[in-house]
């Protein structure tokens, strides 16, 4: 019995020592495995804030690159000519308050602040805006401006009682040239900000703002518990710094990632930059509205697109009103949605009352008054599209893409809005006039340049100047036909031809491409026998003008093309001596432009100088000169040109402009009446037209019938002025009797009065009283009289 005990004892123990070992095997995995555990976490916060670190300082990088670099894209705007006011100026008070309108001027009831006129009659009163020149800054000036029918009689200076001569006005903002994200914003400096429109951003949007580091948990509760007494959201939890993040460097996504990222970046921000620099940043980058495809971005252009005021000037309702669009400026759109607008400013302002930013008797006052949202301004479409296209085509030789859409240049150009009015308009009237059938597919197309500086005014680019898909005076390319004349008479002086050399206006054939017979004929299907050079042009004959043209050698004539300014390839195929030759209205232009400067060659354009943001000059565009065709020779076809208006195929013109402004001018009509052109210049101007129809159908007008009535209308707008041209020394007139060449003692029946290079003139001399003058002199003094 006791042997049993004892063992059964030796068997208990043995168990629980086998049950010790066994807890303690089992403690000693347990405890290795949170050894491991512990390691794996350990080592895990240790790979994690390594790998947090890194991608911190990436985010810092990111931070630093973008925020310490350009900040934004600034498309580059382009301006028209400045306005010169003076007393004398040909405008109407209507064409003034016209131009106001698209420079972004208010109308008010008084003017008062830069950028507002009013009218009474024919005075308009204004306060001018102060603008950066190129060659200097013009100050702000409150002005009385008098007019007539017609025209400025005088200038008063408001303040400084006294009137003026002369005033320059900030000029209109035809267009900008955009980035591909179509963001535009005025940028505005730390110390341009007003303080109106810091304590309303921040009493709204984050009130913390000086005392947090750019993460504020007491003001995301303190947004909750606010949004949930007013029932509706009112403040929001983020912070100006975060929303800055969120808009400047992140994407819109609402994932747990970004609201990381938006933390950190946000935190980093802090750390490098000044409170008034991200609250600048910010200012300057909130999306505030959309303008067709241009994205409002910042308050200074918010200002400028819902008021036409510098954000300076605006009240504090209406910095109410910007800052409540921070919330959602689609949803809140005072222009589209008045009432909700409405609502937001006030919440606005009940919020700024609360916090004791303005007091009840202002706040009272300020949720009465009405929005004072101004008509609906667009700029992000040019209203000169075919203007802005030359500008860019010009640009592109200097400058890259990126250079236009990001760094904020400013261009001055040479665009007159007057005179591109008054060719829109006459073209518009024209093709009206001629019926819905008859216009419906018509087309056109005008250039017009100052006849001294080659600058180009005004360009239209088709009927509907407003769409600006297809510039046809620039892209264009039509065959000219009698346009090319004066370059075939002008080869012919050069050769020893004189205006009285008589041609021969008869039907001949030549051999053209290919070996094909080239026949050509007169408009009037009939032969004038010998006419005079002069009369071949005034009447534009084609058989004696496509005769002289090959006698001179159609090479030549191209030569003579191509030292007007006009770059052509072209082969020396009989068929450009009547117009074959395609050229679009802007080369044309360039031809009669340099006929028109007595045969000085200065290239169109449409740039002035070009500026960088911080207003530095990066470019100017002088005008360039270089003698190209003999004065003599150009004063001879001049004046042969100024014939074709006063009694040739251009002598409808009298109809719109005095025959006393002596326009010098040329029609050009081709094919089936396919092509209508007319080009012409007086002493101030140079204007080319064409009609025709893009599908190249007949437009069933001749140069006289369509295009000339074009140019009439127009140019009886504006100030054409009446020619005059410097007479070279050599220069001597005569009377002529061409058809005897012979010279006369004076106006003797059949008498011509032409100019003649000394020593090329007829050398035989008859008198007026000799035999076969004589009666025939008396009879010619009988009809004029009765004329």
């Amino acid at each position: 019995m006791p042997t049993k005990r004892k063992s059964s004892t030796k068997k208990r123990s043995a168990s629980k020592k086998t049950a010790a070992k066994k807890k303690s095997a089992q403690k000693s995995l347990k405890g290795r495995i949170w050894r491991f555990i512990k390691k794996i976490i350990l080592l895990s916060i240790i790979l994690g804030t390594i790998v947090l670190g890194f991608y911190s300082l990436y985010l810092n990088n990111l931070i630093q690159d973008k925020f310490e670099g350009r900040r934004w894209s600034i498309p580059a705007k382009v301006y028209a000519r400045a306005l010169e006011v003076y007393p004398g100026l040909k405008i109407t008070v209507k064409q003034f308050e016209k131009e106001l309108r698209l420079a972004g001027y208010r109308k008010d009831k008084k003017s008062s602040t830069q950028g507002s006129f009013s009218q009474n009659g024919k005075r308009i009163e204004l306060v001018s805006r102060q603008f950066k020149f190129p060659d200097g800054d013009e100050a702000s000036h409150k002005l009385r401006i008098q007019f007539n029918n017609s025209s400025i009689t005088s200038i008063y200076d408001l303040e400084k009682r006294r009137n003026l001569s002369l005033v320059r006005l900030d000029p209109i903002l035809i267009g900008s040239i955009h980035p591909r994200l179509h963001e535009d914003r005025l940028l505005l400096a730390q110390e341009e900000i007003p303080k109106k429109l810091k304590n309303t951003l921040l009493s709204v949007e984050d009130r913390n703002f000086y005392h947090h580091y750019g993460i504020d948990p007491k003001g995301i509760a303190r947004a909750i518990w606010t949004n949930l007494k007013a029932g509706s959201t009112v403040q929001g939890g983020s912070t100006l710094t975060q929303q800055l993040i969120k808009n400047y460097f992140l994407t819109k996504e609402r994932t747990l990632v970004r609201k990381i990222n938006e933390a950190i970046m946000s935190l980093l921000l802090e750390y490098h930059y000044s409170k008034d620099e991200i609250l600048t940043a910010y200012i300057n980058e909130v999306y505030l509205g959309q303008d067709g495809r241009r994205a409002i971005h910042g308050f200074a252009l918010a200002s400028e697109y819902y008021f036409k005021r510098p954000i300076t000037q605006l009240s504090q309702p209406q910095i109410a009103l910007l800052v409540g669009l921070v919330k959602g400026p689609s949803y809140y759109n005072p222009r589209n949605n008045k009432q909700r607008a409405t609502k937001r400013r006030n919440t606005v302002l009940k919020v700024m009352l609360d916090q004791g930013v303005i007091q009840k008797g202002d706040y009272e006052k300020a949720v009465k008054t009405d929005l004072g949202i101004s008509r609906r301004w667009s700029r992000n479409n040019s209203p000169f599209p075919a203007f802005l296209d030359s500008v860019k085509n010009q640009l592109q030789e200097n400058y890259n893409q990126d250079d236009l859409t990001d760094k904020g240049l400013r261009i001055f150009t040479t665009l007159n809005p007057q005179v591109q009015w008054a060719a829109e308009n006459a073209l518009a009237s024209q093709i009206k006039s001629l019926g819905k059938k008859r216009s419906k597919d018509l087309q056109g197309a005008i250039v017009v340049s100052h006849r001294d500086s080659a600058e180009i005014l005004a360009i239209v680019g088709g009927k509907n100047s407003q769409e600006g898909d297809f510039n046809r005076a620039v892209n264009a390319r039509r065959p000219i036909g009698s346009l090319i004349k004066p370059a075939i008479y002008l080869t012919a002086f050069e050769q020893g031809y004189t205006l009285s050399s008589l041609l021969n206006d008869k039907s001949f054939s030549a051999k053209s491409v290919k070996g094909k017979l080239w026949k050509p004929k007169n408009f009037d299907k009939k032969e004038h026998g010998l006419v005079p050079l002069h009369v071949a042009l005034a009447k534009s004959y084609n058989l004696s003008t496509a005769r002289l043209g090959m006698e001179i050698g159609v090479d030549k004539v191209l030569n003579t093309v191509r030292s007007l300014g006009v770059e052509t390839d072209a082969l020396p195929y009989p068929a450009v001596l009547l117009g074959s030759l395609t050229l679009s209205p802007m080369q044309v232009s360039q031809m009669y432009q340099t006929m028109a400067d007595q045969g000085f060659y200065s290239p169109l354009h449409t740039i002035l100088s070009v500026q960088d943001e911080n207003n530095q000059t990066l470019q100017q565009y002088p005008v360039r000169v270089e003698r190209r065709i003999n004065e003599s020779l150009v004063y001879l076809i001049n004046a042969n040109l100024q014939e074709v208006i006063s009694m040739g195929t251009g002598k409808g013109l009298s109809h719109y402009i005095p025959s006393h402004y002596n326009i010098a001018g040329k029609t050009g009509t081709t094919n089936e009446l396919r092509d209508s052109w007319f080009a012409g210049f007086g002493n101030n101007l140079v204007g080319v037209v064409w009609l025709g129809r893009d599908d190249n159908k007949p437009a069933g007008l001749t140069g006289s019938s369509g295009a000339l009535k074009v140019w009439g209308k127009m140019m009886k707008q504006l100030d054409v002025g009446t020619l005059e041209q410097n007479q070279p020394e050599n220069i001597k007139w005569f009377w002529i009797d061409s058809m005897n060449q012979l010279k006369l003692t004076g106006r003797c029946i059949n008498a011509e009065f032409l100019p003649f290079i000394k020593g090329t003139e007829p050398e035989n001399t008859e008198s007026c009283s000799s035999g076969q003058y004589r009666d025939k002199n008396k009879t010619n003094w009988l009809k004029r009289l009765f004329n």
